[in-house]
């Protein structure tokens, strides 16, 4: 039976957007498969690991409706792999596919969809917030380089999301590192605080688009869903209790040197090379008028860099791991920075941007 003829691309593009959360190897096999359906004029593809599941409908006028189940990957290696602009032919005889293109001829298995689990969705709405795709995107960008990945306090995997009035914060941290950031909305809304899944996160970053169309954010007891464009992302919240970021956020700093962003990247990027590979360490030295940036390694190789800064003060020698201030200077936009540093080596420092207030970055040094 034939289900669909469609451009290549208008199969491929929906079925990237979901497939990001496809587990390969998984207990229940079919949450290696997609959902493919038809129904209304409207082709529909679904992906769920339980935990995360994403939807996207696209207009599809021509045949009947239908639904089955597919191997993720197989079919978009297929897909990938048939020329752009190709036309592909789907046709179903009883659990078979064919897949068609050209002289190119595909026959998969499919697994029924009546089997394939869905999340369970929480249809009890606390709170809705609505703002432009840009805006959430440029804020994950701020803080998600911060979360820890699959760290056992399981809290700190993931983001921490508070609503709170017209204002939203999202925050992540591992532990030695913390990233914060806030934002006006335009609609009031209660307190709500929620843990969101790391995987969430780095598929909700990869889908938003970088345009003032809006984005729906519905919190429910334990679920969040993300609404734009066609796509609807359902995520189950993380089941724990986030650290106090307020007294992570240190106030008594008062070593405050003006950096700007580009030429401290690019000085940290080159003394890298001869950081040691496991440790990541590199030290930064404060004296008068002076920020010296040192790296060595095992190897007893040294790489050094001296910045001129506008700095008068006791002199401070503290260590960090390279990747953290890395991570901070590439997902920032504005060129200057504040580092307030501590008055000893043991002190977490703060790194601020004062054309964007609402932004605050807290890094813990490390022994070298």
């Amino acid at each position: 039976m034939l289900l669909i003829q469609a451009d290549r691309d208008s199969l491929l593009k929906p079925l990237t957007m979901v497939t990001g959360i496809v587990e390969r190897r998984h207990t229940l096999p079919i949450l290696s498969n997609v959902l493919i359906a038809k129904q209304n004029g409207q082709l529909t593809f679904l992906a769920t690991d339980l935990e995360i599941q994403i939807t996207t409908d696209h207009p599809h006028a021509d045949g009947g409706d239908f639904q089955l189940t597919i191997s993720a990957k197989k079919f978009q290696d297929i897909l990938r792999a048939i020329p752009d602009g190709a036309t592909v032919t789907l046709d179903q005889d009883d659990s078979r596919l064919t897949v068609k293109a050209g002289k190119s001829r595909f026959n998969l298995q499919t697994l029924p969809a009546a089997d394939f689990p869905k999340l369970a969705i929480d249809t009890n709405v606390k709170s809705v917030i609505k703002l432009p795709q840009s805006q959430l995107k440029n804020l994950i960008s701020r803080v998600q380089y911060a979360m820890a990945h699959q760290d056992i306090r399981y809290y700190l995997n993931g983001l921490f999301m508070v609503t709170d009035g017209n204002e939203l914060k999202l925050i992540a941290t591992d532990g030695h590192r913390l990233a914060y950031v806030g934002s006006q909305i335009e609609t009031s809304v209660e307190r709500n605080e929620v843990i969101l899944p790391r995987k969430t996160i780095v598929e909700l970053y990869k889908l938003l688009a970088d345009i003032d169309d809006e984005v729906t954010i519905e919190i429910a007891q334990n679920q969040v869903k993300f609404a734009f464009g066609n796509i609807v992302i359902h995520s189950k919240v993380v089941d724990g209790k986030f650290p106090d970021y307020n007294r992570v956020v240190p106030t008594g700093n008062d070593k405050l040197v003006p950096l700007n962003r580009a030429q401290l990247l690019a000085s940290l990027q080159r003394a890298a090379i001869l950081s040691n590979e496991k440790f990541r360490g590199v030290r930064l030295v404060l004296s008068d008028g002076m920020l010296k940036i040192i790296c060595n390694n095992s190897e007893q190789e040294e790489a050094t860099e001296e910045l001129e800064i506008a700095y008068q003060g006791d002199p401070l020698d503290v260590g960090f791991n390279i990747g953290y201030l890395l991570d901070v200077l590439t997902n920032l936009d504005h060129e200057a920075l504040v580092f307030a540093f501590g008055d000893h080596a043991t002190s977490s420092t703060l790194v601020t941007v004062p054309e964007e207030p609402n932004f605050k970055y807290v890094v813990m040094p490390m022994r070298i």
